[in-house]
């Protein structure tokens, strides 16, 4: 199933971050979305994944088939790594996680609190969660932030064996994951214009 973004105008904060993108992520493709630091890319994710509303134009993919992973780990410090994975699993529907635990090497932290892991394996463990979701759809936004050389592999292996698998991939990231098969969208050329002093009372209304 096809991801296709039309025509988008996205908006932070009432102001107009990126206007008229469009793109088409087919079945076994990843796409990573690169731009300085403060253009958007993470209002266009949230938006993508339904977080927040356009201004204007669509995003139509099927009813279900995006999971979206932001800063957050969003993972249950009291709870270990295991009955976090299962509680997530058990949320989509799904029920084995040991694909996950394996994919993240989270077999020697598997009975340990989450609240006890470092940032590094915290971030592992909320990556873990995409592959219990059962969703096609990857949104993710820097997704490698608090990991290791080893642990960007891992993710990296992640993401090749869920487009192997007709998944696809949405992903804002500075670094190179080595992934050829993905290809680049710079957000640059859809900045949206800079906003003149009449439009800041129609920003807020």
């Amino acid at each position: 199933m096809s991801l296709n973004v039309s025509d988008l105008t996205i908006a932070r904060g009432g102001i107009k971050v990126l206007e008229a993108v469009s793109f088409v992520l087919d079945p076994g493709r990843a796409l990573v979305l690169r731009g300085p630091n403060g253009i958007g890319k993470t209002t266009l994710l949230r938006t993508v994944a339904g977080l927040q509303p356009p201004l204007a134009g669509s995003v139509a993919a099927e009813a279900d088939s995006l999971v979206y992973s932001g800063h957050s780990d969003g993972i249950k410090a009291t709870l270990t790594v295991t009955e976090n994975l299962d509680f997530w699993a058990s949320v989509f529907g799904q029920n084995d996680i040991a694909p996950a635990i394996a994919a993240f090497q989270l077999e020697r932290l598997s009975t340990r609190p989450a609240g006890a892991l470092s940032a590094g394996q915290k971030r592992r463990l909320g990556l873990a969660r995409l592959l219990v979701t059962g969703r096609p759809i990857w949104v993710l936004d820097e997704p490698t932030v608090s990991l290791d050389t080893d642990a960007v592999a891992m993710f990296a292996d992640a993401v090749r064996s869920h487009l192997a698998q007709g998944g696809s991939a949405l992903i804002a990231t500075h670094i190179d994951l080595g992934l050829p098969e993905a290809q680049i969208l710079d957000v640059g050329p859809f900045r949206a214009r800079a906003m003149e002093a009449d439009d800041f009372d129609e920003a807020f209304l």
